[in-house]
């Protein structure tokens, strides 16, 4: 299959091109390439197109609302419109359930309610695994760095490797629409960093963002993929100092 890669270059884009090359003739298009989306040629056949390319954070979106919707929404209707005719896989977000929260959610939204007929809008919710940036909170439980925990927020976090096989699930289907893709558990972050005796500053989190993202799994279920990789299990695996477990 000839597929067209946007956002090769970045976390979850690299792990799904190595996931891809052995298989398929992978074309991949990334800004920090000198492919803006803006702008870059898109005279490409292919079978699939695969959206991953865009801003990310809530945090950095609060004071950027306008380089978000024009990376996210117009770079995005500019893909759609050109490959119209052909099937589009796209990374959404799971803060696209409650738009209203800040600019990269509406982003996301926006980037939903103009996609073509014939593709599915991918809802992710937190990807977890090598190379995921550092300022990232597994990351920083590795690292035994967590500065502040909000202790009103739950999260459910997925590996990158679960999600690059739910991308590849979604490539085998013809399903359409909107999915969430997720662990489907959920994690209460003060619990998780006492569970890996972490102390740290307790803070409650902005009304910015969501207090929870768990995954609704169910259309992905019906079509033979579930998560693997256990988020504690990988923690406990990849610290590289000695932690303990604090009882429950």
């Amino acid at each position: 299959m000839n597929i067209l890669l946007t956002g090769s270059d970045g976390f979850i884009g690299r792990h799904l091109n190595n996931f891809l090359k052995p298989n398929h003739k992978v074309i991949c298009l990334d800004k920090e390439a000198g492919n803006n989306l803006l702008s870059c040629d898109l005279k490409y056949s292919v079978d699939l197109v695969i959206h991953l390319a865009g801003l990310s954070g809530v945090r950095d979106s609060l004071d950027k609302s306008e380089e978000y919707w024009v990376q996210n929404v117009i770079a995005g209707q500019r893909l759609f419109d050109y490959f119209k005719d052909t099937r589009i896989l796209y990374a959404s977000s799971s803060t696209a359930h409650e738009p209203w929260k800040n600019p990269y959610a509406m982003s996301k939204y926006a980037l939903e309610r103009v996609a073509p007929d014939n593709s599915m809008g991918m809802r992710f919710t937190t990807v977890y695994g090598p190379n995921a940036r550092e300022t990232m909170l597994i990351p920083r439980i590795l690292r035994n760095d967590v500065p502040y925990i909000n202790t009103n927020h739950s999260r459910d976090f997925i590996h990158v490797d679960d999600l690059v096989r739910a991308i590849d699930t979604l490539m085998k289907s013809n399903l359409t629409g909107v999915t969430d893709i997720g662990s489907g558990t959920t994690n209460n972050l003060v619990e998780l960093i006492e569970y890996f005796g972490i102390d740290c500053e307790r803070v409650v989190g902005e009304q910015t963002e969501r207090l929870d993202n768990l995954a609704d799994n169910t259309l992905l279920n019906k079509i033979g993929w579930s998560p693997k990789i256990n988020l504690y299990d990988y923690i406990k695996e990849n610290r590289n100092d000695n932690w303990r477990i604090f009882k429950r």
